[in-house]
């Protein structure tokens, strides 16, 4: 079992902020890897899941993100088994995941996590790293298909355990987030960036810039004084997004399909003034959304620009105007608020007009659809002394126990145990 020593605490009070809780979590998974494998003192490891502050859908396009991790994490307790054969036993899982890693190319893409295991077992050796076997008992606690990286959260994990025991610790996280895209790209026909994984794997504020996309830029920033006296609030408005993967697919597509219209690969790589002088052409070939879409993408990125300068000047205000901008842009130019397969459905857009008239009451904060958009989550950013009355002003349309507030952890994908002195 778990030794609670005073030093593990306190290691959990480093990368969590509090020890009881978090303790509590590790002591469940450690019996359940007592019981199942019959085995003593495992390693302990963690990834959290992620948040978009501004940059919404500009990554896969060359674009600038600022992305945060969050307190919500995937746990694993784990050790190595000196054999080829992975073994993962999930919370919620009835039946452990198996897979020899000499048979990897046995197992089809979609077929869910079993896919995406063997996808970041290949991603792996195609980045140049070592796989071996060794079996884990994972939990987690972030919430699944609402836009905050429940993937990516479990992708970083595996990635370090890998890290840890067969790498000697040399990959970075760069190389934890292409291989989950190599993952997701190959084995979920998902067309994803890496900002997801990059936010889980880095941890803290960053700012990212995916001009370069193999190796992007990964700034640090220091969100701390700027934040202070206010509160970050993700709230769930029901459906999951598990089911959208088309509609997440068409944005960057039809961004590249722009692009190509001005002789150009990613959005990045042209202007704003030649999407203009392109417009008719786009606009016939591509249609309207395929240009409203790129619009967005240049306002955006000029915004995450202007919010990484409010983040580094501690301009609170300037920070929560740009905040309601990118929520409008994404509403009106992305048109990620809601699928046109199904309009009648639309608890982004209810949450956001419910909390945009609770913000225009008290002249007070920022809101925008968060992540993925379509369902899923929509992110506040308000006074701490506004934040009960509005949690329970919104979770009587969203449900109780759907609003979270939401601390910005500063660690990524680690093992705990090198925290522990």
């Amino acid at each position: 079992m778990l030794k609670v020593t005073d030093t593990f605490k306190q290691s959990l009070l480093e990368v969590y902020g509090e020890k009881e809780n978090s303790c509590e979590r590790f002591m469940a998974l450690t019996k359940k890897y007592n019981e199942y494998f019959h085995m003593e003192e495992p390693e302990y490891f963690t990834s959290p899941g992620r948040m978009e502050l501004i940059g919404n859908h500009t990554d896969h396009n060359g674009g600038k993100v600022l992305a945060a991790s969050i307190q919500m994490d995937t746990i694993a307790a784990a050790g190595p088994n000196r054999t080829e054969t992975v073994t993962i036993l999930s919370e919620g899982y009835e039946q452990p995941f198996m897979l020899n890693l000499e048979e990897l190319e046995t197992i089809p893409g979609d077929e869910g996590t079993l896919s995406l295991l063997a996808g970041i077992f290949q991603g792996c050796r195609a980045c140049g790293f070592h796989v071996h076997g060794f079996q884990a008992c994972i939990s987690t606690n972030v919430l699944s298909a609402a836009g905050v990286s429940s993937s990516a959260s479990f992708e970083m994990l595996i990635c370090a355990i890998i890290n840890y025991y067969f790498n000697e610790n040399k990959m970075s996280c760069i190389d934890y987030a292409r291989i989950g895209r190599y993952a997701e790209n190959h084995y979920w026909n998902k067309q994803s960036g890496l900002m997801d994984q990059l936010a889980c794997a880095a941890g803290g504020m960053i700012f990212l810039d995916f001009t370069d996309s193999e190796f992007p830029c990964v700034e640090r920033m220091k969100p701390e004084s700027i934040l202070e006296g206010y509160d970050i609030i993700l709230v769930n408005t029901g459906k999951g997004h598990g089911d959208l993967s088309r509609e997440y697919s068409e944005i960057p597509s039809e961004m590249k399909k722009a692009a190509a219209q001005m002789e150009k690969t990613v959005l990045s790589e042209a202007s704003l003034p030649l999407l203009l002088k392109k417009l008719p052409m786009i606009r016939e070939n591509c249609g309207d959304r395929s240009f409203l879409r790129s619009l967005h993408f240049y306002e955006e990125n000029d915004r995450v620009v202007k919010a990484k300068s409010a983040l580094i000047n501690r301009n609170t205000e300037e920070l929560l105007e740009l905040i309601n901008e990118s929520g409008n842009s994404s509403w009106k130019w992305l048109q990620n608020c809601f699928t046109n397969s199904n309009y009648q459905e639309q608890g982004i857009t209810v949450t956001l007009a419910l909390t945009e008239l609770f913000i225009a009451e008290k002249q007070k904060g920022a809101c925008r659809v968060h992540g993925g958009g379509f369902a899923g989550v929509i992110m506040a950013m308000l006074p701490n002394e506004l934040v009960d009355e509005y949690i329970g002003y919104i979770e009587g349309c969203t449900g109780k126990g759907s609003a979270f507030r939401m601390g910005i952890r500063p660690y990524g994908a680690i093992c705990v145990n090198e925290y522990i002195k």
